[in-house]
Order: C-alpha cells, then structure tokens, then sequence
C-alpha cells in the first residue's frame, strides 16, 4: 500500500513538471520576444551620438520641428524695452515692455513690430544663447507695424535668418512660430497658414496688408518674432491676434514678409522708408454733410486743405476755399471731393493707406474727383512722405 503510494506521488510530482516546463515553453514561443540587448554601429565602428539616437525615432513632422528649431532660434532675440511715462500727477512712472524680433543680417540688423519698441527710451537684445547686447533703434514705417534695430554683434558671428517669398505660400501649409510669449523666451509653437490676403486693421492708422492668418499660437510677446516656412525661411511676422479673453484664439496675423523686405531695406540704405505720399488733408463724407453742403456724391473724402507745393497741389486738386461752423468743429468747404484713386473708390482716410501702400515715390496715380458738379480725372505724380 505505500508503495503504490509513494509510485503515484511521483507520477503526479512529474506529470507537475511537465506542465510546467510545457508552459514555459509554450510561453517562450508565443508570447512576444525581447530585444536581444546587442548595439549596432556604423560600418566605420563609430558609435552614434545622443542626439543622432534621439533624431532616429522623431517622425517626419517632429524632424522638420527639431530642425527648424534648432537652425533658427539662435538668431530669435528677446526684445526688452524700458520708457517713462507720467501718472495723473505728472510724477514720472518707469514702464518695461517685452517683445521679439530676429536677425536678418549678420551686421546685426533684427527686424521686430513697430510697436515693440514705440516710444523705448532704451532697447536691449537678448539672442537664444542667453547673450545681451544694447540695441539701436534705426528706424521704422508705423503704418505697417515694421521697425529696424541695430546691435554691433563685435567679432562675434551672428546668424541671420533666410527670408522667404510670402507671395509664393498656400492656404495649408505647415508654419512655425518662435517668441517669447510672457517672457518665456525661445518657444516654439506650430500650425498652418489659415488664410491669406486679410486686411486687419490694428488702430485708426496702422494695419496689416495682405495679412497671413495662422493658429500657430501666439500671445503677448510673440509681436516682431519670425513666422516661418517648413524650409526654415521668414514669411512673415507676428503681430496681432483676434482674442475675446486677451489670450490665443487661434487666429493670429503675419505681415508678410516681402512687404517687410521693402520696408527693411530702406531703412538699411537710407535711414528712412520711401513712402508715397498724395499732399491732402480730408474730411470724410457722413452724417447728412454732403447734403448739407449740396454736393454731388454721398461718399468720398471732402478735401480740406492741399499740402503747398506737394502732389496734389502740383496736379491742380482744389481745398477749401472758406470755413463754415459745423457743431464743434471748423469745416474748410468749397474744395473738391475725392471718390476713387486708379479705379479704386475711397470713403475714408484707410481707403488712400491701403492703396498709396502699393505705390512708391515717383509712381503716377488717376485722381477721380467732383469739382462742382463736374466729374474730373486728375493725373497725379506722388510725393514721398516724412516721418513715420
């Protein structure tokens, strides 16, 4: 009896370890393999660095980020600006601004937004690498938004970033933003371009022309920084944003870049922006005072008074020629009423911006007018202007 026992316990203790190892190998067959813990290495027994092991495993789109990242933020600046205004009792109050803007040419030129550094009574550049330079404020066209500073890089070499063509870009494509939204310098965001040719409008004088709308996020401190293309080149700089909260919406707008050119090379040749200019001071025509004064048309720009021997005084455009008291204000009346310049109508002063921005000093433009009664086509060679 023990002995049938003791024969059948170890037929159990074995048919135990059968199962086991059976499991064990039906595990090692079926379940998924390790990696067998073997590095491999260039044919030329050099071991890839850190990073080149990093890059391996980004994806297509990661790739284009890390390397537009790291070719352009070093030459992304953080822009610090520092002003005095005066409180209600006239005491002096320091005020700090915060912006960005970067390099578009080794001699140390940074392109930034004209109003990062209104007013600065002084400017300070600080570059990707954490270096600090004193700027120089060069010069600017405040009706585009665009200023031109200046560091002196001394014998260090500074990289500029390649500018692009923002005529040539399509609704879609990828983009990427780099500034220093909050202080928060050197950051990265992405997105696409969400639309093209917007006219925005930022104050009753300055405006954005053939904008480029983005949902790359942008917020304050982001305003000057570059708008790039997945080539890594500048199509634009961004400016504003449409937020109800003050904070990103996902709609942000870019001065394209090729404006930017213009305006940037101007200031670097000559110290100032070419601008055209028409010779008029002008009242818009509203309220019931184009019936009040009989005249001809209910939309246009009444001029008042023609700049002495600019554009328009050259050309024969008449203002006013007596003053009548209209609630508060002095009207000049009698002069003529401008309704179109090349084809293009006008009912405001935003209206002449927007196409004396497309024409230089020298360019001919076709004044459409009334004079009386009379309609009138009046050849115009335009001035330039001075001053922002």
């Amino acid at each position: 009896m023990s002995t049938v026992n003791t024969f059948h316990r170890a037929c159990v203790i074995i048919a135990a370890l059968v199962l086991i190892l059976g499991a064990f190998w039906a595990g090692a067959r079926f379940a998924p393999r390790q990696p067998i813990n073997v590095e491999a290495l260039p044919l030329d027994g050099t071991k890839p660095s850190p990073v080149a092991q990093r890059d391996a495993a980004l994806t297509e789109d990661e790739s284009i980020n890390v390397r537009i990242y790291r070719q352009a933020s070093p030459a992304v600046a953080n822009i610090l600006t520092k002003a005095t205004e005066y409180d209600f009792f006239m005491d002096p109050v320091p005020v700090e601004g915060a912006g960005s803007g970067f390099i578009i040419d080794p001699r140390g030129y940074i392109l930034t937004n004209y109003h990062v550094v209104e007013g600065a009574q002084s400017i300070e550049v600080v570059l990707g690498d954490q270096s600090r330079y004193p700027a120089k404020f060069i010069g600017a066209d405040q009706r585009n938004d665009v200023a031109l500073v200046k560091i002196d890089p001394k014998s260090k070499h500074l990289a500029a970033l390649p500018l692009g063509d923002s005529g040539a870009i399509q609704v879609g494509q990828k983009v990427l933003a780099i500034g220093n939204p909050f202080g928060f310098q050197s950051t990265l965001t992405t997105g696409v371009v969400s639309a093209l040719g917007r006219t925005v409008q930022t104050s009753q004088t300055t405006f954005i022309e053939e904008a480029i709308q983005t949902d790359a996020a942008i917020n304050r401190g982001n305003s000057g920084g570059p708008l790039i293309n997945s080539r890594g080149e500048v199509i634009g700089i961004n400016s504003a944003i449409y937020t109800p909260t003050g904070t990103t919406a996902g709609i942000g707008f870019a001065i394209p870049i090729n404006m930017a050119k213009t305006i940037a090379n101007d200031l670097i040749t000559t110290g100032r922006v070419h601008r055209a200019f028409l010779g008029v001071e002008t009242m818009v025509l509203a309220g019931g005072l184009a019936e009040a004064l009989d005249l001809p048309v209910q939309e246009g720009l009444l001029v008042e008074v023609v700049t002495k021997g600019g554009p328009a005084a050259a050309a024969g455009i008449r203002g006013g020629d007596r003053i009548v008291q209209a609630g508060m204000r002095r009207i000049y009346v009698g002069g003529d009423v401008i309704v179109a310049i090349d084809g293009q109508k006008v009912a405001n002063q935003f209206d002449v911006n927007l196409i004396l921005n497309h024409h230089r000093p020298g360019d001919k433009v076709t004044v459409t007018l009334y004079r009386g009664g009379k309609k009138m086509d009046v050849p115009v060679t335009l001035g330039e202007r001075t001053g922002n």
